[in-house]
């Protein structure tokens, strides 16, 4: 256990109900004290450290509610095709040619995060340009979405896809006069990444540390993994269980099991996994099923088509194979954390949780959630907080993809999408989150993206949802650990709870918001042991 610490000389935001005080005092990991100065150092034991926050601020440890952590680790050693980099095909085509020159014959390219939408032909990749520059090695390339992704003739070969290939169910090969792009949408993404070689264990807790430490430097003491099984199968929990015995995973972890039919739910129940396994380092929790895509890749689904072409998106179940997902899952005791972005596919998971909901397995305290939950309408707010239903959106989709939303959909609908203040005028408790690698980690954006409404092309979409930076943190920690029936232990700064805490390099309720992209964590405790520190201080 660590010495007692005063934390003072600069704000301390206790939380949204608390506001702010003066100084914590952290004692055997816990907050002993929080208030005004003199009477916080009344209370501290001989031996206390003191860090001064010579006008920083002090916040709750950050909580990453939605993220693919384990997937983000991988994606740090794939070719890099984010939008922050590459904008054009040609670039996109340069990186990927690079890694295949220096990869043996037949051996994977996997590449992460281009946007179609940002490249300068504003179209996906195709097959043939793959070929082009990857001529001996299979390649697979994600959208940043993470819902569709483009395979060269290699990997297609070796998946066995042929042009009379027939879709799968929930999936979408793409074909143009009858010959293949390359494009695999939704389901049909398993049929080549069935075929990529699976990463070691110890691969995978390599990267379970890197993102680790990489969101811990963000000011991040919480995370999660949103789909644990999709990418090495059963595997990925004995990758989580050995970074945990190693030491090598300084955030609390909330898992989710994939639990689509090609998933591991079904495995790992048979395996004796139950709901809540674990502690409160790594607790298995949830269960996701997906029943919709992306509204940016135009398939989330909607009752209103698309304004590109007349489409309406791609369920990825039919009702009466979802809703028996759901149920069986809720009767499980798993907590339901399910994808669902257009309000179609909202309206078909409502329906199936509310007929899941009985005498026998209630839902009333079971805290289900709807992922992303971005397009939803008045009545569907009101069903889910009538059963306790709770939204886990992602703010920075509007500054990310918010100008595609237009495009895709219209300005009316775009505006309305991701309504936080409405959900927290309403009683909702919205866990603000990133889903990365599907958009940056960063919370300091996503904290801009909730203040301003702003996208980064500097629109300005549905200012009425903007929210305080005081309610943008809370929606960032307290509601965070709401989804993981955490709340009675972190999230605020109080008197008895566990000293998770991010000292910020700016007081970030005190500058403009367009200095906000600029803040960063300069030390993150868990417990009051520090995960992270910038500059030393407690060293």
């Amino acid at each position: 256990m660590q010495p007692p610490l005063l934390i003072s000389g600069g704000r301390v935001f206790r939380g949204l109900a608390g506001g702010f005080a003066e100084a914590v005092l952290v004692v055997d990991g816990h907050v002993a004290a929080v208030g005004e100065t003199a009477d916080v150092a009344q209370m501290a034991p001989i031996g206390t450290r003191r860090l001064e926050l010579d006008g920083r601020v002090a916040i709750p440890a950050l909580n990453e509610a939605h993220m693919h952590l384990l997937p983000y680790g991988l994606g740090l050693k794939q070719v890099n095709l984010r939008a922050e980099q590459v904008t054009t095909l040609d670039e996109a085509l340069r990186r990927i040619g690079a890694a295949a020159a220096e990869a043996a014959p037949g051996a994977w390219i996997l590449g992460c995060g281009y946007d179609h939408d940002a490249l300068d032909v504003a179209r996906h990749p195709t097959a043939a340009e793959l070929d082009r520059v990857a001529p001996r090695n299979p390649v697979f390339i994600t959208r940043t979405c993470g819902h569709m992704g483009v395979a060269n003739s290699v990997a297609m070969r070796i998946a066995d896809v042929g042009h009379n290939t027939p879709d799968p169910e929930g999936g979408v090969i793409e074909r143009r006069g009858g010959a293949l792009t390359g494009l695999f949408q939704e389901r049909a993404m398993r049929l080549v990444r069935d075929h990529q070689p699976h990463p070691s264990q110890a691969a995978m807790v390599d990267a379970i540390a890197a993102a680790n430490l990489d969101l811990a430097g963000r000011g991040f003491a919480s995370a999660s993994d949103m789909n644990v099984g999709m990418t090495a199968g059963i595997a990925e929990i004995g990758a989580y269980r050995a970074a945990l015995r190693d030491g090598r995973l300084p955030l609390r972890m909330w898992q989710v099991l994939a639990g689509n039919p090609e998933g591991i739910a079904a495995e790992a129940w048979v395996t004796g996994m139950r709901p809540n396994d674990g502690d409160d380092g790594l607790r298995w929790g949830a269960v996701k099923v997906f029943a919709d895509g992306s509204a940016g890749g135009l398939t989330a689904a909607f009752f209103e088509p698309y304004l590109i072409g007349d489409g309406t998106g791609v369920f990825t179940f039919p009702d009466e194979k979802i809703h028996a997902l759901l149920k069986l899952y809720h009767e499980q005791g798993w907590q339901l954390d399910i994808h669902a972005i257009g309000d179609a596919a909202i309206e078909q998971v409502l329906q199936g949780m509310e007929a899941a909901d009985s005498d026998a397995h209630p839902f009333a305290g079971r805290r289900h959630r709807i992922e992303h939950c971005g397009f939803l309408n008045r009545d569907q707010r009101r069903r889910m907080k009538a059963r306790g239903i709770l939204p886990v959106p992602q703010p920075i989709f509007m500054y990310e993809f918010g100008d595609t939303y237009v495009k895709n959909l219209g300005l009316p609908r775009s505006e309305l999408a991701y309504p936080m203040k409405t959900w927290l005028d309403e009683g909702h408790h919205p866990a603000a989150s990133s889903d990365c690698p599907v958009s940056t980690v960063d919370p300091f954006l996503n904290l801009f993206t909730m203040a301003t409404r702003r996208t980064n092309k500097g629109t300005l979409l549905g200012p009425s949802e903007s929210l305080t930076i005081a309610e943008a943190v809370h929606c960032y920690t307290w509601c965070g650990a709401y989804t993981q029936f955490a709340e009675d232990r972190r999230g605020t700064l109080e008197v008895g709870m566990q000293a998770d805490i991010a000292v910020l390099s700016d007081d970030i309720f005190a500058i403009d918001h367009s200095a906000l992209p600029d803040v960063r964590a300069d030390l993150t405790l868990r417990e009051g042991a520090a995960i992270f520190d910038r500059h030393g201080a407690l060293a």
